[in-house]
C-alpha cells in the first residue's frame, strides 16, 4: 500500500509535468521563465515548496528533534527575514529584470556593463557550484526515504531522483517545474497535517509532548538556548538574515522574475509566507512529538518517516512519502534549471539562445549533481545551511543593488560577491561562529561594506577631480 499510493502520487505529478509541456513555447525565454506569465498563487506554492524542501521534512524535523523547544526561533526567524525579501526586494527585481531583459541570476546581476562578462563568469560559477551542491542536498534527503521505508541503497534513491528530474525539466522548462511544485506543495501541507494530527494523539497532545520532552532532558523545554556563545539576540538575527537570504537563492529569485505582474508580487509574498508557517510550525511540532515518542532514534532526520510508519496506515506513508519525495525533487528540478541556465545562457554567451543546448545543459548539471550526491557524506542539514549561506553572501547582496538600479563597477560587483563568499566561509569553518550567529549575516554585511567603501572612494575621487 505504501508503494501504491506513493506511485499514485509521482504519476500524478508527471501528469501535471506532461500537460505543462502542452503549454511550452520552444524559446528560451520560456524554458527559463515561462514567457513571464505565471499567476500569482502558483508563485507562491512553487517558491514555497522550492524553497522548504528536504530541508522542511528532514532538516527542520531533525533540527526539532535535537533541540527542543528553541527551534521554533529557526522558523520565526527566517519566515521574517523571508517575508522582508518580498517587501523589499522581489517587486523591484521583477520590473528591473523586465526591463534589461535579463532572463537568468547571473545576466541581471551583470547588467550589460562593461567588463560584465567577468560578472557572468563569477555569478555563473557560484551559482552551478553551490547551487548544485544544494540540489544535491535534495537528492540525499529524496533518497534517505526511499531507504528508511523500502531499504535500497542510497544511491539508487538519488539516481531515481535524478531521473525524475531530468523528465520534468525537460517536459517543459520552469513552467513545468512551476507547475509540479504547486501540486506537490499541496501534497506536502496536507502530509505535514495528517502526521501532525497523529502524533499530536499518540503523544496525548501539547501538555503531554511537553511533559515528555521535560523529562528527556529539561534543556528541550527551553525557550531560548542556554549555549549560545553571544546570547539571543545575535543568534536570532543570524536565522531572520539567513531567511532575507532568499535574495541569493537563484531557484527562488527566479520564480519573482517569473511571475505575471510585479504588481501581484504582494499577493504571492502574502500566500508562501502564511502557508511556509504552516508547514514550519507542524514540521517543528512533528520533530518535539518524535523526540517523545521515538527518543533513540540513530539519525534525527528520519523522524519523520519513522512517525510515519509507526503511526499511519500504509496509504497514509505513501502519501507522506509522496510529500517528502516531491518537496525534494521539486527543489532539486528548480536548482537544476537555474544551474542550467548560468551554464548555457552566461558562461557561453553564443548558444544563448538554443533551445537544444539549453536542454543539452540540463542533462550536463544533473551528471554534477548526482556526482555531488552520490559522493557526499554530510547531513542535509548541513549541505542546505552551508549552500543556502554561500549562495545568499555571494550572490544576495549583489542582487538586490541591482535591483534598487545602484551604480556597482565590475571590480566591485566581483569584489562583493568573492569578499561575501570568503567571509561566510571562514566564519563557520575557520573561526567555527555558526553557533554563536549563522554565517549568512557576516557573510552579507562583508558585501554591503565592500560597496560602502567602493562609494567612499569614488566620492572622495570625484571630490579631489572637481
Amino acid at each position: 500500500m505504501i508503494a501504491l499510493s506513493f506511485i499514485f502520487f509521482l504519476l500524478l505529478f508527471t501528469a501535471v509535468g506532461v500537460y505543462a509541456a502542452t503549454q511550452k513555447q520552444d524559446t528560451t525565454e520560456d524554458y527559463l521563465l515561462a514567457g513571464r506569465k505565471v499567476n500569482p498563487w502558483a508563485i507562491a506554492l512553487s517558491a514555497l515548496s522550492s524553497g522548504q524542501s528536504g530541508f522542511l521534512f528532514t532538516a527542520q524535523v531533525g533540527y526539532a528533534y535535537t533541540q527542543g523547544l528553541s527551534a521554533i526561533w529557526l522558523a520565526i526567524g527566517w519566515a521574517i527575514g523571508d517575508y522582508l525579501s518580498w517587501l523589499l526586494v522581489f517587486k523591484r527585481l521583477r520590473l528591473v529584470s523586465e526591463a534589461s531583459d535579463s532572463e537568468t541570476v547571473p545576466a541581471f546581476l551583470a547588467q550589460k556593463q562593461p567588463g560584465d562578462r567577468w560578472i557572468s563568469i563569477v555569478s555563473a560559477l557560484i551559482t552551478i557550484f553551490f547551487l548544485g551542491t544544494y540540489a544535491a542536498a535534495q537528492l540525499l534527503a529524496g533518497s534517505k526515504a526511499l531507504n528508511s521505508l523500502f531499504g535500497w541503497d542510497y544511491s539508487w534513491g538519488i539516481i531515481i531522483g535524478a531521473i525524475i528530474v531530468v523528465v520534468y525539466c525537460f517536459s517543459g522548462g520552469i513552467r513545468a517545474s512551476i507547475w509540479t511544485d504547486s501540486v506537490q506543495t499541496i501534497v506536502m501541507i496536507a502530509a505535514l497535517l495528517i502526521l501532525l494530527v497523529f502524533t499530536l494523539f499518540a503523544s496525548g497532545g501539547v501538555d503531554g509532548i511537553y511533559a515528555g520532552l521535560k523529562d528527556t532532558d529539561v534543556n528541550l523545554v527551553r525557550l531560548f538556548p542556554t549555549d549560545l556563545a553571544w546570547g539571543f539576540i545575535p543568534f536570532f538575527l543570524g536565522w531572520l538574515v539567513a531567511g532575507f537570504g532568499g535574495v541569493g537563492q537563484p531557484h527562488i529569485v527566479v520564480r519573482a522574475m517569473a511571475i505575471d505582474s510585479a504588481d501581484n508580487m504582494g499577493k504571492a509574498r502574502d500566500i508562501r509566507t502564511i502557508c511556509g508557517l504552516i508547514t514550519a510550525f507542524a514540521a517543528i511540532a512533528i520533530g518535539l512529538a518524535g523526540r517523545v515518542l521515538l527518543p533513540s532514534l540513530n539519525d534525527p532526520e528520519l523522524a519523520l518517516l519513522d512517525l510515519a510508519q509507526n503511526l499511519l496506515p500504509g496509504v497514509l506513508v505513501g502519501v507522506i512519502l509522496a510529500g517528502l519525495f516531491a518537496a525534494t525533487i521539486s527543489t532539486a528540478d528548480s536548482q537544476i534549471l537555474s544551474c542550467s541556465a548560468a551554464l548555457t545562457q552566461d558562461l557561453f554567451p553564443g548558444l544563448a539562445k538554443s533551445y537544444k543546448f539549453a536542454k543539452i545543459g540540463t542533462l550536463v548539471v544533473t551528471a554534477i549533481v548526482l556526482a555531488i550526491a552520490l559522493v557526499t557524506k554530510d547531513s542535509v542539514f548541513g549541505l542546505i545551511v552551508f549552500a543556502w549561506s554561500v549562495l545568499a553572501s555571494g550572490l544576495g547582496v549583489l542582487l538586490i543593488l541591482r535591483s534598487y538600479e545602484k551604480p556597482v563597477s565590475t571590480p566591485v560587483a566581483i569584489a562583493i560577491m568573492l569578499v561575501g563568499i570568503f567571509v561566510s566561509m571562514y566564519w563557520k569553518l575557520g573561526l567555527k561562529l555558526s553557533g554563536a550567529v549563522y554565517e549568512v549575516f557576516p557573510g552579507m554585511a562583508a558585501g554591503f561594506l565592500v560597496y560602502a567603501i567602493a562609494l567612499l572612494f569614488t566620492k572622495q575621487d570625484k571630490k579631489e577631480f572637481s
